[in-house]
């Protein structure tokens, strides 16, 4: 497996700390808005690469913050006239109802900042100690010139380097590059006790501090989107390796390309985003999902109301596929034992389903080509449709075990690297004696026997009435099935 490693600026072969673990660290949400569509996407592509590593069958330990004390977070619980933990707590509820939704699984550890300010204040203590920070007026800056490998993420040098995101003018400051951690309390801002008085953690520290507490230094990767190379992810290393005196902090770091409106950064501060909740009141979670892995995590991803419709229409022809094999797999009728155009055709698919296995393996394998392994599973199911139409055209019952369990391997094999993507998880598995499935074959039976009777008018309600429910009813030579729209 080989992933780019944005320090080294090349692929590199995975190759982890400890055999068969993977430990993660990835930049969660700021908690003091809903969060949108340029957030969600670190969210999924980092859950997607953790699903990865578990279908190879690692061990992961999956690290995701909260920020829960931040300017954005005060400045917004002034105006709702709330405290900023009560405010940042309500967003993350919030987040996990959205996260959910799009089929984001829950970290091993969701650490927030306001239960980690011993470690972040330990953390502190020691980079003052080793020389690499100084105090003024309660404020701690971090000296970027006494660290020699500042700027080596980033691949800037301090003579190139402008005053990035959040940080602070100051002229007291060493260095203008001299980042806060930690900033003296404010008048009418939460504070808590410190060695140098009142004060907060500043942005940076505490990811450093928190993945160093749950993962240790040199963990194996750490993630999150391409606008936290610099100034954050930078910060994170400097403090990291300045506080354990050795490095690496992380050994790989992964970023995902941004998500732009008109060739523009998606941000609150642009003001031209959508909020996960706008999205999903017009399109199923799945299909925001499978939107973002439709395109490589590292490159840029254009949002578009059109591009979002145009990726429904694709994965609903997956499944398509999957509810014709559902359908096949209910039925007796197959084909003719000896029948050598068939019999064939049974050992072309599932010739196709191994190479299908190896195709997913081996996209997913550099870099979590994940628009590959898209692919992959469209040739599956053009794979498979096929089969499904010279199996049914054959007509007869005999090979009903051969091309059931072929079936059935196909079908396992579509969930199983679908479920590493994160979709077709609402199908559940076949065989699933699932109410709505016995109520809507009751259903089929009652429209079949109106159809035996040439009743027209109740066969063709049934259909419609369905039809405005979102099930779509499709008469063929081995009886009517159902899928949903």
């Amino acid at each position: 497996m080989k992933l780019y490693n944005t320090c080294t600026r090349k692929k590199e072969e995975f190759i982890p700390r400890q055999p068969g673990k993977v430990d993660m660290y990835v930049c969660g949400p700021t908690t003091y808005n809903l969060i949108h569509l340029g957030n969600a996407r670190p969210l999924i592509v980092f859950d997607t690469v953790r699903r990865y590593f578990e279908y190879k069958g690692y061990q992961v330990t999956y690290v995701q913050n909260f920020t829960d004390i931040d300017d954005k977070i005060i400045n917004r619980a002034r105006e709702e006239n709330t405290d900023p933990i009560t405010l940042a707590a309500k967003y993350i509820r919030e987040y996990f109802k959205d996260a959910a939704a799009l089929g984001v699984r829950e970290a091993t550890v969701h650490p927030r900042v306001s239960e980690h300010l011993d470690e972040i204040i330990e953390m502190i203590r020691g980079i003052m100690k080793n020389g690499y920070a100084y105090q003024l007026d309660g404020d701690v800056y971090f000296s970027v010139e006494s660290f020699k490998g500042y700027g080596k993420l980033s691949g800037r040098s301090l003579e190139d380097m402008q005053a990035g995101a959040r940080v602070d003018v100051d002229t007291r400051k060493r260095h203008p590059m001299d980042f806060a951690l930690w900033k003296a309390a404010k008048p009418g801002e939460p504070a808590w006790d410190s060695p140098w008085g009142k004060g907060r953690p500043g942005w940076h520290i505490e990811c450093s501090a928190m993945a160093n507490k749950y993962l240790g230094m040199g963990f194996d990767i750490h993630g999150g989107g391409f606008d936290l190379i610099f100034p954050h992810h930078e910060n994170e290393i400097a403090q990291a390796e300045a506080y354990a005196g050795c490095g690496p902090f992380a050994r790989y770091w992964m970023h995902n390309g941004f998500i732009t409106v008109n060739e523009e950064k998606m941000s609150k501060s642009l003001g031209n985003f959508f909020t996960v909740r706008e999205i999903l009141a017009k399109y199923d979670p799945e299909v925001v999902r499978f939107y973002m892995l439709s395109t490589h995590y590292r490159s840029p991803l254009d949002f578009d109301d059109t591009k979002l419709e145009m990726n429904r229409k694709s994965l609903s022809r997956l499944h398509n596929a999957l509810d014709n094999i559902e359908s096949i797999l209910k039925t007796n009728k197959f084909g003719e034992v000896e029948n050598p155009e068939l019999e064939k055709a049974l050992a072309d698919l599932l010739r196709a389903r191994e190479k299908a296995v190896r195709d997913f393996e081996e996209a997913m394998d550099d870099d979590f080509n994940t628009a590959l392994a898209i692919a992959v599973l469209f040739d599956l199911a053009r794979d498979s449709n096929a089969f499904i139409h010279a199996a049914t055209s054959a007509g007869g019952d005999a090979l009903l075990q051969e091309v059931k369990g072929a079936l059935q391997q196909v079908f396992d094999t579509f969930m199983k690297l679908g479920q590493v993507l994160g979709l077709f998880e609402k199908r559940g598995t076949q065989g699933d004696t699932g109410l709505v499935d016995r109520l809507m074959q009751i259903i089929l039976d009652i429209r079949s026997e109106a159809r035996a009777r040439k009743d027209w008018a109740t066969a063709d309600g049934i259909r419609n009435k369905l039809n405005e429910l979102g099930i779509i009813i499709e008469d063929s030579p081995q009886g009517a099935r159902w899928k949903r729209k």
